[in-house]
């Protein structure tokens, strides 16, 4: 049992191998059945269980990934503080499903699912595989932040609006000049956006810190209206099935 918890996980991950591609089509299957299922999950007495269920989830697996930090000794204000973009919308998704707030949906829905998808088409855990926790913890807490929002999506029935993506936007980047102060006085690197990453990602393809800053700006930009475009297409399809009538 304990070489699940070690710091160092026994088998490297594997981008995109059988293991990885089982995770999220896991992950896919439990959308769909919330799809499926939408209408009874409107339900108030299931209704209830469910999103206090999936919040308690998305709130203990991030004490427990603290918990392991300072277990293996590795929890450092510098790194381990819930400011990371994944970190702080894992707390907001929770807050989405216990409050049922249609502001913080707007946010966790653009930056949360759109950095959570980004994060599991290409982990940053390349020490790690399942079963180690790390692994286990990573998949729930990032696949958790989409299963809170398409929850609200398909069974709250929210929908985003065009003016969303530019509130998500501007939060986004008032929240990263928080955090890049604070990396600042505390020499840390939460985000990323004090210098790149250890482990490979997307940022090495964007050039040396600070330049890799500005396309993140686009792709956060181009990943916002990618997420808004089902809705666009519904509200034109919409419009024009009534204009048919």
């Amino acid at each position: 049992m304990e070489k699940y918890f070690q710091a160092d996980g026994k088998d490297a991950f594997i981008l995109f191998s059988k293991t990885h591609w089982m995770t999220i089509f896991i992950l896919g299957g439990v959308i769909v059945l919330i799809f499926l299922f939408r209408r009874f999950l409107r339900k108030t007495a299931l209704n209830s269980i469910v999103r206090i269920g999936l919040a308690a989830t998305l709130i203990i697996s991030e004490i427990s990934l603290h918990v392991w930090l300072w277990r293996i000794g590795e929890w450092t204000i510098q790194y381990s503080l819930p400011f990371h973009l994944s970190s702080i919308s894992i707390l907001l998704s929770a807050a989405l499903l216990l409050t049922r707030s249609y502001s913080l949906f707007e946010f966790t829905y653009f930056a949360g699912v759109g950095s959570a998808l980004q994060a599991m088409f290409t982990p940053d855990i390349s020490a790690y595989t399942f079963p180690h926790f790390r692994y286990v913890h990573f998949f729930i807490s990032h696949g958790g932040i989409v299963v809170a929002n398409l929850f609200m999506v398909l069974v709250e029935k929210y929908r985003p609006t065009a003016k969303s993506i530019w509130k998500a936007f501007l939060f986004l980047n008032l929240y990263t000049f928080f955090v890049f102060l604070l990396n600042y006085f505390i020499a840390g690197n939460y985000m990323y956006i004090s210098e790149k990453p250890v482990n490979p990602s997307i940022l090495n393809y964007l050039g040396p810190w600070p330049s890799y800053l500005f396309p993140l700006e686009v792709i956060a930009l181009i990943t916002f209206l990618l997420l808004y475009f089902p809705f666009w297409f519904i509200n034109r399809f919409e419009k024009r099935k009534g204009v048919d009538k």
